[in-house]
């Protein structure tokens, strides 16, 4: 299996296609947290069918911008689609930029038990200043850990030690359901230029906003549905649902959607040069035909030697 990771608007989608186009016999399967809703193919980027280029793609666009989508979830899907793959004698190509899921896919996830309601109330009533000073006492490595104004790491580590018991990295020492030591992985990080991938990401969000992303945040307005939802935070709504409300104007708009971006792009950028293995190929320049082509056979070549 094949594996394109990186942050948004380095070129991983675009990669994840030649290499198929090349293997010949491969399914693209998606590791984006936004992009499986498929009332946001705008906003999330999603490849369009002319970008897919004939090659089939999974896990695209195939949830309810009303259902809360997690890592759990995302990590069984893939698991089947990865097995069918497999099982037909195709290679899984798996592309995307939300490391949570990857993490979880490969290394297993974390067995936290369902969390006490009454203790779960409590701590996500608390603000964030005494969550964390109450984290302190009861966790001080992930206190220490954790950015004293992250209302839902915090909140989150809290309310396990309170629940279970057991700190959160205690249960995440205990990962199960990962599927890293069954297959035989071709990794790849693209980690391009910071002023690249930024002139990127900028483009991008005109490119979305002149091509119907406002259209589609209007549409998923109208479902009504609760602003908590993943769907409803994902980068571009927020921004422009602001502009529909008359809270912003549209160049107002776009520039917080880009800084947002930016922001994202940043975090991730940070996320895959440190957490993957340090033996995982970073990709360090701008991607162009050349150095896609290189890639590319790279990669293939990687897959057959296996």
């Amino acid at each position: 299996m094949a594996l394109i990771a990186g942050p948004t608007a380095s070129g991983k989608s675009a990669l994840a296609v030649a290499l198929a186009q090349m293997v010949q016999d491969a399914v693209v399967v998606n590791a984006d947290a936004s992009q499986v809703y498929k009332d946001l193919a705008i906003v999330s980027a999603r490849p369009s069918e002319a970008e897919m280029a004939g090659v089939p793609h999974h896990l695209f666009g195939h949830v309810d911008a009303a259902d809360a989508h997690n890592a759990a979830r995302w990590s069984q899907e893939a698991r089947g689609v990865i097995e069918h793959a497999h099982g037909a004698g195709k290679v899984p190509i798996l592309v995307g930029g939300t490391g949570l899921y990857l993490r979880t896919l490969l290394y297993g996830i974390a067995p936290v038990p369902e969390i006490d309601p009454q203790v779960r109330d409590v701590v996500r009533a608390l603000p964030v200043t005494e969550a964390h000073a109450a984290l302190t006492v009861a966790d001080p490595e992930a206190a220490a850990r954790l950015n004293p104004a992250d209302t839902t790491r915090v909140a989150r580590a809290l309310e396990v030690v309170r629940s279970t018991g057991r700190t959160l990295a205690d249960w995440q020492q205990a990962r199960e359901g990962g599927i890293a030591d069954g297959i035989a992985l071709a990794p790849l990080i693209l980690l391009p230029p910071r002023d690249w991938l930024r002139d990127r990401c900028d483009a991008r969000l005109v490119q979305m906003f002149d091509g119907g992303a406002i259209d589609e945040v209007a549409a998923l307005l109208a479902s009504d549905l609760d602003p908590d939802l993943p769907a409803m935070r994902a980068i571009g709504v927020p921004q422009i649902a602001a502009y529909l409300r008359g809270e912003a104007t549209r160049p107002d708009a776009l520039e917080a959607a880009q800084a947002a971006t930016r922001q994202y792009a940043k975090r991730q950028f940070t996320w895959f040069r440190h957490q993957p293995p340090a033996d995982w190929p970073r990709h360090e320049e701008s991607l162009n035909n050349d150095s896609i082509h290189s890639l590319v056979i790279k990669l293939r070549d990687k897959l057959l030697t296996g």
